[in-house]
């Protein structure tokens, strides 16, 4: 059996997204639970990754019946746009910001606080790879659960020897970011008019983060010294 090359594209762009952001919700997972006994570690570790998955799912449904809403798509896409470059300015060590929880349910709150935020970024950002192919979408979504399990001990070792793949990630957002806007009800038509069409604006869009990211580095770089 072939598979259609038009949904193998959004299929490995999934599996990409997927890959880079399920660690950040692993990571903070363990961070928020690093200080409890080891039995309430276990117990807020797995409440954390249940949060995380039922947050997927909610959004995920509330996702594919309001994307359609005119300016949410392009909103969406600057939303995509700022976590691409946020993720390409990764310096590889994880979100050392968590604060280490002292209870159990502190733990769990810190973690449901942060998997509000970055579930929605995820759920955006896989609807917008998968071109609304829901079969595409929902494999995302199942993929998400293994790796939010296994993700911080499988991906975050890799994005510390190996930081340009953070930064391969931010450019497919940027990518994807610039297809969603592009396809906007109210903003694409206009778009498309001038030229700008959906492949056009993905790949400025990844430029821009690309760019951001640079400068943002470099301000950086020069602090330090």
């Amino acid at each position: 059996m072939s598979l259609d090359p038009a949904v193998i594209g959004p299929i490995a762009q999934v599996v990409w997204i997927d890959l880079i952001l399920s660690a950040d919700n692993a990571v903070v997972i363990a961070l928020a639970c690093r200080s409890l006994p080891d039995a309430q570690r276990r117990l807020g570790m797995a409440l954390g990754i249940a949060t995380a998955i039922a947050l997927r799912v909610v959004f995920a449904f509330a996702a594919l019946q309001v994307l359609e809403v005119p300016l949410l798509k392009f909103t969406a896409g600057v939303v995509l746009v700022y976590l691409g470059v946020k993720l390409a300015c990764d310096d590889g060590h994880g979100r050392t910001d968590v604060p280490a929880a002292h209870n159990l349910w502190a733990a769990v709150w810190t973690i449901g606080v942060a998997d509000a935020i970055m579930s929605l970024d995820n759920v955006l950002a896989l609807l917008a790879a998968a071109r609304q192919n829901l079969a595409v979408f929902a494999f995302g979504i199942l993929l998400s659960i293994p790796l939010i399990v296994w993700g911080s001990a499988l991906i975050m070792p890799l994005l510390r020897r190996f930081p340009i793949l953070a930064v391969g990630g931010g450019a497919l957002l940027g990518w994807v970011a610039g297809e969603l806007m592009a396809e906007d009800t109210l903003v694409g038509p206009p778009l498309q008019a001038h030229g700008l069409d959906p492949t056009l604006a993905a790949g400025l869009a990844a430029v821009t983060v690309l760019v951001v990211a640079i400068l943002i580095l470099r301000a950086r770089a020069a602090r330090v010294k």
